[in-house]
């Protein structure tokens, strides 16, 4: 019955399909996607699942992912590797080809009403950034948090987008729940190194007003200042200015993480991940 009512289905293909289509024609089998005017392609689709359970990482076994490759474009995300199970290039359309799940919202929402969830912690946007741009036109990430409060679910959310402020009155309610965190994302608040490593970003500056602002708000949050990338972040003065910065936004704590360089082909779990031309570009 279910793949009758597939045949008739005129609605958003799968990821599967997705990767499919791909296969067989490249980028431009995308028909029905739309390119809008940053440039990028946007394709839209359903998904069958929407909580996905992880391994390795160390705050939370689940994760939420309302979007797929990131307009950002950070030269170092370990999530660009992940695109190719969509048969999509971990290089320049990790950061031009977004799929966006438009039944997300619906699928997690009966996910977390199954007798069978215990309303463990869920990290939201850990292989894309759920306030990247197009969330202004979708407004999953707002849909999904409403969803999660519903619920009683402890959320960890990072971002390096300043849209997030839209949703303080949603992340004030998710911060009374046990286990709940919201980061902003701020590597290093050196403009020319932002510019060189996360080249479709916010400047830090104005992410740091975003903590400042969810902090008024009674939004539990703080900065990560990571990754620190050798050779270009990592420089002690510019550390000591990224913390200095992020404590003039009132951030009451911040976290940090030293990039990892791993060969290609290697399979590690933890760190982030950065191939050797990305940083030299």
């Amino acid at each position: 019955m279910e793949n009758d009512q597939l045949l008739f289905d005129l609605g958003p293909p799968t990821t599967r399909r997705v990767a499919d289509l791909v296969r067989e024609g490249g980028v431009a089998a995308l028909t029905e996607a739309e390119r809008r005017a940053d440039a990028a392609t946007y394709q839209e689709v359903r998904c069958r699942s929407a909580l996905n359970h992880v391994e390795g990482m160390r705050y939370f076994e689940w994760t939420l992912n309302p979007y797929r490759g990131c307009t950002h474009g950070c030269h170092y995300c370990y999530a660009r590797r992940y695109h190719s199970q969509f048969a999509l290039g971990a290089g320049d359309e990790f950061a031009s080809v977004i799929l966006v799940k438009t039944n997300f919202v619906e699928v997690l929402r009966r996910e977390l009403a199954r007798p069978a969830w215990t309303r463990e912690v869920v990290g939201l946007g850990t292989a894309t950034d759920i306030y990247q741009p197009i969330e202004g036109h979708y407004k999953l990430t707002r849909r999904t948090l409403e969803a999660l409060v519903e619920a009683r679910t402890p959320a960890g959310v990072i971002t390096k987008g300043p849209m997030i402020v839209r949703d303080k009155d949603l992340l004030a309610r998710l911060s009374r729940i046990e286990g709940s965190s919201v980061v902003v994302s701020v590597p290093c608040s050196d403009e020319a190194v932002t510019a060189r490593l996360e080249p479709g970003t916010a400047p830090p500056r104005q992410r740091l007003r975003a903590v400042r602002e969810l902090l008024d708000a009674g939004v539990n949050a703080g900065v990560l200042m990571s990754p620190i990338v050798p050779g270009i972040s990592s420089k002690p003065s510019l550390i000591e200015k990224t913390i200095k910065d992020a404590a003039a936004a009132g951030a009451p704590i911040v976290g940090s993480n030293v990039m990892r360089y791993e060969r290609p082909g290697s399979k590690g779990k933890r760190g982030v991940n950065v191939s050797a031309r990305s940083v030299t570009a």
